[in-house]
């Protein structure tokens, strides 16, 4: 059996559809529809970003909170806490997202986010808050799954790279509305510091009630729809999706339209994705897992512990710690942003080798200079921004990787499962573990954990030259063959 072409397992007697609503999808010109739902999704990835950055900026208020006292490895725990939950919650409500639908998971995990880190606030010691920020991560580790699928779904091939690695990115926008509130709120001349961190995780439930209501107006994915003998009401979404385009003044193109047919399905059985993963598509599965759990460890290790680093080795003060993440956010939104569409034009392979290699060599170079003592508070976040202009993009790019290389009706599970693995590997460890070399004092300890993040970027930069799928412009179906498909 081959790892390019994937083998189905035996259906069960069930209605066939005929049908090219995937071909219209990737027809359809850019309109208003879909920039609201890249707004209106991409939105999680700015939560995420405030939840982070909330939490790296918050640390030196933990500490000195007469309340909580917590040490460095507590606040590294705390990541970890968050990071845990996350990759449960990606496990779980990715598989109800292939079962019961994209839009109703998307609801169900916001909510979960939105209770868990109204509850944060209320901490009242360190089992309360990491209790709270393993459910805060449950939430968003959902989103993940339900948000990258249903926009891979709807988002036209031609730009699927660039448009999946914006949103992305977007995470920043979060870290830089986290940091810009937590310069404000940490000022013990404008709140009491003790009061300031709670208010800091109240933003984040403010924001998530909005969001809320931005997506009641979302339909269903119809791909989703079409595969669970739901084709009427698919064919109406899509009908809906052109009128809107038309009224906009948008020309649809009128061109020949290719047909799948398919046999329909209420769910697909556990055992045919676990023999996907590891039989069908194990190569991709092998990729896939090397590029998600090189980049967790890259980006939670560093950026859980970025302000422990800054007020550790450097005297920043905890409430100046914000000035100091927003030109690093900018880097990581500049990244995914101008590099984007190199991905759908020079194309996948060579533009996620690339980024993976030039984050890892820099990483590697920084940790030195900073081991040596030859960098300023200033210099050492420029060089940080250098560096996660490029990780920035790469780590979007294993998002894409992951959602647009496995078949449709395992997509949500598929992303949940490699988010999972790939955060369990590389972020759970990585925060625990920097959080422990800082505590150390030493640079040269620290130095190591950096090192041991960039080899792993190198090492996935490889994995992708080697063995990476060519996807850039070519529909999702003809990427990963879907399972329900028949000839």
């Amino acid at each position: 059996m081959t790892t390019d072409q994937p083998q189905t397992l035996p259906a069960t007697a069930s209605p066939i559809v005929e049908t090219d609503i995937p071909a219209r999808l990737d027809r359809l010109p850019w309109g208003r529809f879909h920039t609201l739902v890249v707004v209106a999704l991409g939105i999680t990835w700015i939560l995420d970003g405030l939840e982070v950055t909330l939490a790296g900026t918050v640390a030196g208020a933990l500490r000195t909170s007469p309340v909580l006292q917590f040490s460095n490895a507590d606040v590294g725990l705390a990541g970890s806490a968050y990071l845990v939950g996350a990759v449960l919650g990606a496990l779980f409500f990715g598989w109800l997202t292939d079962r019961l639908g994209r839009k109703t998971l998307f609801f169900v995990t916001l909510t979960v986010y939105l209770l868990a880190t109204a509850a944060t606030a209320f901490s009242w010691n360190l089992w309360s808050f990491l209790v709270f920020r393993g459910i805060t991560g449950a939430g968003i580790g959902g989103e993940y799954a339900a948000i990258n699928s249903t926009i891979q779904e709807l988002v036209p091939a031609r730009v699927r790279g660039w448009t999946d690695l914006c949103i992305n990115g977007s995470f920043w926008v979060g870290a830089a509305l986290g940091a810009l509130a937590a310069i404000v709120l940490l000022d013990p001349a404008v709140i009491d510091p003790e009061y300031g961190w709670r208010v800091c995780f109240g933003i984040g439930a403010a924001l998530a009630f909005l969001i809320f209501f931005m997506r009641l107006w979302l339909p269903e994915s119809p791909r989703w729809l079409m595969t669970h003998g739901r084709a009427a009401e698919a064919e109406a979404v899509v009908a809906g999706i052109e009128e809107r385009l038309r009224a906009e003044g948008r020309i649809i193109p009128n061109m020949p339209l290719s047909k799948v047919r398919l046999r329909t399905r209420s769910h697909t059985p556990l055992g045919e994705v676990v023999h996907t993963l590891i039989h069908a598509h194990r190569t991709r599965t092998f990729v896939a897992l090397t590029l998600m759990a090189a980049q967790a460890f890259f980006y939670n290790a560093i950026f859980f512990t970025y302000a422990l680093v800054l007020t550790t080795f450097y005297g920043v003060p905890n409430q100046q710690v914000g000035w100091f993440i927003l030109p690093f956010a900018a880097g990581n939104v500049l990244g995914p942003l101008l590099l984007g569409r190199l991905f759908d034009t020079i194309g996948r392979r060579p533009m996620i080798t690339f980024t993976y290699l030039a984050s890892g060599l820099l990483l590697a170079l920084t940790g030195w200079l900073f081991a040596n003592g030859m960098l300023t508070a200033p210099e050492q976040t420029l060089a940080w921004s250098v560096i996660f202009f490029f990780a920035s993009a790469a780590a979007s790019s294993a998002y894409l990787t992951v959602s647009e290389t496995f078949p449709l009706e395992m997509r949500a599970l598929a992303i949940a499962i490699f988010y999972a693995i790939g955060t369990g590997i590389g972020g759970v460890a990585g925060p625990m573990l920097f959080g422990a070399l800082i505590d150390t004092g030493s640079r040269t300890s620290l130095f190591g954990g950096y090192l041991l993040g960039a080899a792993l970027m190198v090492v996935a930069a490889g994995v992708m030259w080697r063995w990476g799928i060519a996807a850039e412009r070519k529909p999702l179906e003809q990427v990963a063959r879907p399972l329900a498909f028949t000839d």
